[in-house]
């Protein structure tokens, strides 16, 4: 594939992630349901571990865009895009009729408020506590994982884990959200395995 190709391919996938945090943001002013919790023992036994933030937010964005060097043409690209974009309209029809947020004590910090406790709230000032589940760390970064496959092998897997643990020791995440957002993850690459 042109470089010039990957340049633009490259533009284009920063400009859908910002655009589709949009739509998240939207989703958590505009619930159809009165948000809940599915707390669980396990999700309490879990400790706050506020260093997983950097893994939480720096991780993240630039594993995604790395789809970018191993998509083999403009069609190939347009129909991965196509798969997150899917991803993007179950997230939200989860979001706006089955919201569900974490406890607000999970927000309440009751350890040193170094670097990590300081970064964590300031992402969670854009990032409400509903929204929840499925998690859509979990499922975006399982669906990365998959594209990624070709390239990585099964190390692209260890992407969604690291993502998976980050989500639960930053209390960003019940338990039951991680599974959820996985197996949404894997059905929207299927539904690109059948279309592309």
């Amino acid at each position: 594939m042109l470089t010039t190709d990957r340049l633009i391919q490259l533009v284009i996938s920063v400009f859908l992630i910002v655009g589709v945090y949009q739509f998240y943001f939207w989703c958590q002013r505009h619930h159809l349901a009165k948000p809940r919790e599915l707390r669980l023992p396990l999700d309490d036994s879990i400790p706050f571990r506020p260093r997983w933030v950097w893994i939480y937010s720096f991780l993240y964005y630039p594993v995604i865009v790395l789809i970018n060097l191993v998509v083999e043409s403009p069609r190939h690209y347009l129909y991965v895009a196509i798969s997150f974009m899917l991803l993007l309209g179950f997230q939200m029809a989860f979001f706006l009729l089955f919201p569900v947020a974490t406890p607000a004590e999970w927000r309440t910090v009751t350890v040193r408020r170094g670097r990590s406790v300081r970064f964590l709230e300031f992402v969670q000032k854009f990032d409400a506590r509903s929204n929840s589940f499925p998690s859509m760390h979990t499922s975006v970064a399982t669906l990365t994982a998959l594209h990624l496959v070709p390239f990585a092998g099964p190390w692209a897997f260890a992407f969604p884990v690291l993502i998976a643990l980050s989500c639960l020791f930053t209390k960003q995440h019940y338990v039951v959200d991680l599974p959820a957002g996985a197996l949404l993850g894997w059905g929207c690459f299927g539904l690109f395995q059948m279309i592309y």
